[in-house]
């Protein structure tokens, strides 16, 4: 796998291809498509217009894009910030479709709804930066792309360690661009290379993918053991054993263990579970104080991707046999089945085992 890995990159490095690469960025920069302008969507389509594209841009929230076109900020996610002048709010998806390059942030439970209306060119490239599994198919958003367009063969994923709100201030970030076509995924890291992006490129979008997303539970339950108090111990215990699980489901659905050992893994876990900044932990916080589930989706004012995932996660884990302790607890705390309290004490009070 590493010889594979190896051989990519020097693929990547070749004069021709690179040539090849930059001449397709060279033509198509100002026709980026960006689907969604929640907090990340938000964020990347703002530098994507600062990296020298002209971005169109879509949100099902009217509000949202006569605040862009009118007064260059979004009204809901980020309005303290101006956005770049680049980016051309639309109000019908159809526009943003007809661009070469289309980037999807939109939440995953929309994925089938966005997708119904979706007629894209088969030489589209399309860019998932969802954090998140297709509720009836328990596929990952490239997978479902996949499935519903098997002829759509430029699919890429961008992912990794960093918060919208650090994007969109332009502070520095590591994220990783993925896709099984090694060309694709340079063209993708040249997208966003930028001096405040470093972009690394990967062969395995399916494990760039599962990385972003299974990452959500273990920082909720993260956020549940610091709403309770607990204390360093208790986190590094759940961080360290989650990255395990995570790992386990991950290599046993077909991807490369040493993906999640780098930035959309391990580096995007480390962050989510422990930064206050994150939703999925500071859900996971306000239930380990003893607030209610709804009030907290109620006014956490954004998407926390556990939330409607951790029961999916689970049924794959089921499918694919593969011990997921951490993740039952959290989907049985969620479902109300066990307080928060119990959801620890499920983890810290299994059969010893050994660990490796």
């Amino acid at each position: 796998m590493r010889e594979k890995s190896c051989q990519l990159l020097l693929l990547f490095e070749m004069p021709a291809v690179r040539k090849r690469v930059m001449a397709t960025i060279r033509k198509k920069r100002s026709s980026v498509g960006v689907l969604g302008l929640g907090n990340w969507g938000t964020a990347l389509a703002d530098h994507l217009a600062r990296n020298g594209h002209n971005v169109v841009c879509w949100d099902r929230d009217a509000a949202v894009l006569e605040s862009v076109r009118n007064h260059g900020k979004n009204s809901r996610y980020h309005s303290e910030f101006s956005l770049h002048e680049g980016l051309c709010p639309v109000d019908t998806a159809d526009l943003v479709f007809e661009q070469p390059i289309l980037l999807l942030t939109v939440p995953s439970r929309a994925l089938r709804e966005v997708f119904s209306s979706m007629q894209v060119s088969t030489d589209t490239l399309i860019i998932s930066a969802i954090k998140g599994l297709e509720p009836e198919t328990l596929l990952t958003p490239l997978q479902f792309m996949h499935k519903k367009y098997p002829q759509l063969t430029r699919l890429a994923v961008l992912s990794g360690p960093s918060f919208s709100s650090d994007v969109i201030r332009r502070r520095p970030a590591g994220i990783v661009a993925a896709s099984t076509d090694g060309v694709v995924a340079r063209e993708v890291s040249e997208l966003f290379r930028a001096d405040t992006m470093r972009v690394y490129l990967s062969s395995d979008p399916l494990g760039v993918e599962l990385g972003g997303i299974l990452k959500n539970v273990i920082a909720l339950a993260v956020g549940v053991s610091d709403g309770l108090d607990l204390g360093d111990s208790a986190r590094a215990a759940l961080v360290t054993r989650g990255l395990a699980e995570m790992t386990r489901l991950a290599v046993a659905m077909g991807a490369e263990e040493r993906t999640l050992f780098g930035l959309s893994g391990m580096g995007d876990l480390i962050m989510t579970a422990t930064c206050d900044r994150s939703r999925n932990r500071t859900v996971g916080i306000r239930l380990g104080r003893g607030e209610q589930l709804d009030e907290i989706l109620r006014t956490l004012g954004s998407t926390a991707e556990a939330v409607g995932t951790t029961a999916i996660v689970l049924q794959l884990a089921e499918e694919h046999q593969v011990e997921m302790p951490i993740t039952e607890a959290v989907s049985a705390m969620l479902e109300g089945v066990i307080s928060p309290a119990e959801m620890i004490q499920r983890f810290i009070l299994r059969p010893t085992k050994a660990e490796f």
